[in-house]
This record gives C-alpha cells, structure tokens and sequence, in this order.
C-alpha cells in the first residue's frame, strides 16, 4: 500500500472547487489550505472551507490532534504505541482501543475477502526479498515456502464481549494497508465536528477523504510520468468519498540487475507486478485504501470480481503493459480538462520538440510536523517580463509573501484568483530530488519564441533561510546542461535544456 511508501506521495494531486448551491449560507466560505511533512511518514495537505479564519484554525488542529492521537495508537514505528506494545505481549488476552480492535477486525475481514492477499503479515515477505537484495540473490523455494507457512498463521485472536486482542504469532506484523485512510476519515470526522464547515479535505500521501459541500478535483498522476508536472492520466471529479492510490512502480528491490517490486503476494511470496497502480473511489475510506491495496496484488479478472460485490466503488487499473482497466462508473468521475489544447499556438521558430528539465534537491528536515520551505520555480525573458510560474509548492497563502520576488511579480494576481494556481503547482514537498518540466509555454498556454531566458528558483521556510538561484540560458536548437550552486534550503540543482522525453 502506498501508504508505506513516502516517495509515492507524487502519485495523486488535488486541486478544488467549490460547489455554488442555491441553499449555500449567505456568508460566503473562504478557502484555507494548509501543508505539513512527516505526517504518517509522508506529506499532508487540509483543504478547509470556512466561514472564518478562527473555524478554520480550530478545524485544523482539532485535525491534527486527531490524527497525533490515532497515529499513537496505530503506529508500527512508534516503539511507544498502543499497537507496538502489544505486540510485545503473547498468548495473553489484552483490553485495547476501540480504535486497534476495529483496525484489526478490519485486516481480518479483509483478508478473507481477498483470499489473503491483504495481510498484515506481508512484512515477512518484504524482509526476505530484502535479505536477498543485500546478498544479490534470490530466496530459495525453500525460503520463499517457509514465509508463506509464517504469514498464513493465525496472528491474532480478538474477543468482541471483553474488547481484548491476543497475540498470537512471532511474525512482525503492519498495519499499513488501510490505517492511514482509516486515521484521514477520523480526522475530517473531528474537524467537521470542530466548527462551522462548508467542507474538508484531507490528502495525506496522496490518499484522501473528501467531505462537505466540494467538489474536489482529483488529478490521477501518470504512473510512467517521470516529472512533477508532468500531465496526469485522468482528471476526476469527488463529493463525498474517500480516494486512494497504491503503486508498486517507484519502490523496490535490485537483484542481480532485475528490478522486483517492493509489494508482495503473502499467498505466494513473489513480488506482484501486473498491476503496476491502482486508484480507488469509494463512499468508505477503509474499504477505499483496502482495496488499492488489494489490487496491485490481485489478478484483474480477481479484482473486477472483488469490486462488483461493493456498491459505489470506482476504479482505475493500470497494468505493466500500460492497459487501462476502469469500472464502468470511471469515466462519470472524469472531469473536463481546465485548458483547451485547440488554444495552444506554435511561436515562430520554437522547438517544441525540446523541453528544459529542472532538477532539485530539497534540503532534509527532520522535525515531525514541520513546514518544508516554499519554492517557487518561474521563467522570465531577456526583458525580465515573467512568462510562465513553472511550479509553486507552499503551505498557507497568507506566507507567500515570504517567496519575496516571485510574490512581487505574480502575488497579486493570485490573491485576486487563487483558483488559477492548481495545487499541482502548490503543494509543498518531501525532501528528496525532484525533476519539474518547462515545455516552453507561457502561463496562457502558448509557446515562447527561442530565446535568452532566466530561471528562478526561490526557496523559503519559516523560521529558516531564504534563498534564491537564477540562471540565464538560451533555448534554441543546441541541447545544454548547467549546473547550480545549491544553498541550504535547495542542496542543489541544475538545468537542461533537451529533447523532450516524456510526450
């Protein structure tokens, strides 16, 4: 599940419009958009819609001490948890959460329902392939047999009357697969609850609950798409239900220069790999992160047959083969695309052949919760007029004006239409390397002539640095790459003016 997965947070990006009804209360809402990193180990980004600002905030951190106080219960990798004392317990029945019993009632009903292809066990597997990736060769049938025996044990026994859970196995054991869609429902529940809302969303690494009066776009990234804006395979449209993604694309295990994905049948102990993505739209959020996760594990024809015993649910498979297989109800999601590609116009002379590929790498930051800094990626032409806001990753628009050039230049003109800058282009990111694309249009849509242009990088971070590269460049037929000073927000980066690799 790409829950486990803290680079697969590029898989999903939303952006968001708000419904207009007849009924809606005379005091208009307001949009507030937050971002956080190290939130169950990947990004996080609430959407609020409020009636005020004082709502918003109490929505938001009745969200975020939701979410601290299901995570503490949940975590696997929090020593100190509800779950990871327990499970140093063995053979001994122990009085638990409503919050673990319900997760672990959860794993045991849909381990049924996928025949144990979900199962929270699979740990065992994953370590073994681990182990042979570390000595470059792959596990025995002897080994493989032996981990399949260990995850098909029973690992619990759970008493409803007395609310206890026993523990049973030695396996190491994760409640990944559906927890994080589980502690996202719970806390859109707690911010709904906090005060008067006209809707939430939240989207953490990439899965998410929408609810209230919104119609949520949801962009569904190219699972083969090798850039952060790159364009997505389809563009939906959510009210109400919970959206997940899980991927097996972008993780794994190298052997012997063979590449095996990092998720893993328990009925067999092999890597699957004939999915190699999986997008759920679902009424619940646990049934939503279930099944992504069941179907990168599962057969199609299993999965089709899995989904046509639940009502409402919605999906998009996508194979290794690049075959796009989608329910029946899929293309009712789709939304319309928010430009005309008919509009787009050829400058005189342009290559649009050719892309400039801009690579970065942001800076680490270890707090738990803490804001990664604003980056702003921007083209000007030799006569400095801005020609294209190429990315924007940021938390609140109220700090925006930390980005102080970009800001300058552009802030205006988004705080006058905030719904022109997608979050595609706003959401904050992980530290880790990062390729953004600039193909050579302008913010209309239309392609620049060749020329001198300069790139800005601007970065940053609250209570941190601010820093900002720029580099002038010529884009014309000649291919060239250029090299960046890195500084302490942005460790480093570079330019490449090429060939497009990715249409």
């Amino acid at each position: 599940m790409k829950s486990t997965i803290s680079c697969f947070i590029s898989l999903l990006i939303i952006t968001g419009s708000l419904c207009a009804s007849p009924e809606i209360k005379k005091k208009t809402a307001r949009l507030f958009v937050s971002h956080y990193e190290n939130v169950l180990g990947t990004s996080m980004e609430l959407k609020l819609s409020a009636y005020s600002e004082k709502n918003a905030s109490i929505a938001e951190t009745a969200a975020l001490t939701e979410i601290k106080r299901v995570s503490k219960l949940l975590s696997t990798y929090d020593p100190q948890s509800e779950f990871s004392q327990w499970l140093q317990t063995k053979n001994t029945p122990v009085p638990v959460s409503p919050e673990l019993f319900e997760v672990l009632s959860l794993f045991d009903a849909w381990r049924m329902k996928t025949n144990g292809a979900l199962d929270a066990s699979a740990q065992v597997i994953s370590k073994l392939w681990k182990q042979a990736a570390g000595k470059q060769e792959l596990p025995s049938k002897e080994a493989l047999a032996s981990a399949v025996a260990e995850v098909q044990q029973s690992h619990w026994k759970l008493d409803s009357k007395s609310r206890t859970a026993t523990h049973l196995s030695n396996a190491p054991l994760v409640l990944n697969s559906f927890a994080k869609t589980y502690i996202i429902k719970r806390a859109v529940d707690a911010a709904m609850a906090s005060a008067n809302l006209n809707s939430v969303v939240i989207n953490i690494g990439g899965d998410m609950v929408i609810a209230g009066n919104v119609n949520e776009t949801v962009q569904i990234s190219d699972p083969k798409a090798d850039a952060e804006n790159d364009a997505p395979i389809d563009i939906l449209q959510v009210c109400n239900r919970a959206v997940a993604t899980s991927g097996n694309y972008r993780r794994g295990e190298l052997i012997n220069g063979q590449w095996y994905s990092h998720i893993v049948d328990p009925r067999t102990g092999l890597p699957a790999d004939e999915v190699i993505s999986a997008t759920v739209v679902a009424p619940n959020a646990t049934d939503a992160g279930a099944l992504a996760t069941s179907f990168n594990v599962l057969t199609p024809s299993e999965s089709i047959q899995l989904a046509a015993n639940m009502r409402d649910v919605e999906y998009l498979l996508i194979t290794k083969n690049g075959e796009r297989i989608e329910s029946k109800g899929w293309s009712e999601l789709k939304a319309r695309a928010t430009h005309n590609e008919k509009l787009v116009k050829t400058a005189e002379g342009w290559n649009n052949g050719f892309e400039l590929a801009i690579n970065l790498e942001v800076s680490t930051i270890a707090e738990q919760f803490s804001h990664r800094p604003f980056v702003a990626i921007w083209v000007e032409d030799k006569d400095k007029n801005p020609i294209r806001t190429v990315s924007l990753w940021y938390n609140k628009p109220k700090w925006l004006h930390d980005l102080r050039e970009w800001y300058r230049i552009f802030g205006q003109t988004m705080m006058t239409d905030y719904t022109q800058f997608s979050s595609s282009t706003s959401a904050t990111r992980s530290p880790g390397k990062y390729l953004i694309k600039w193909d050579g249009k302008d913010d209309k849509g239309n392609y620049v002539k060749p020329g001198k242009y300069t790139v800005y990088i601007e970065a940053a971070r609250e209570h941190g640095t601010y820093q900002l590269i720029k580099q002038e460049l010529e884009c014309n037929e000649s291919p060239k790459l250029i090299n960046l000073t890195g500084n302490v927000e942005i460790a480093s980066a570079s330019l490449e003016y090429r060939k497009k690799t990715n249409n």
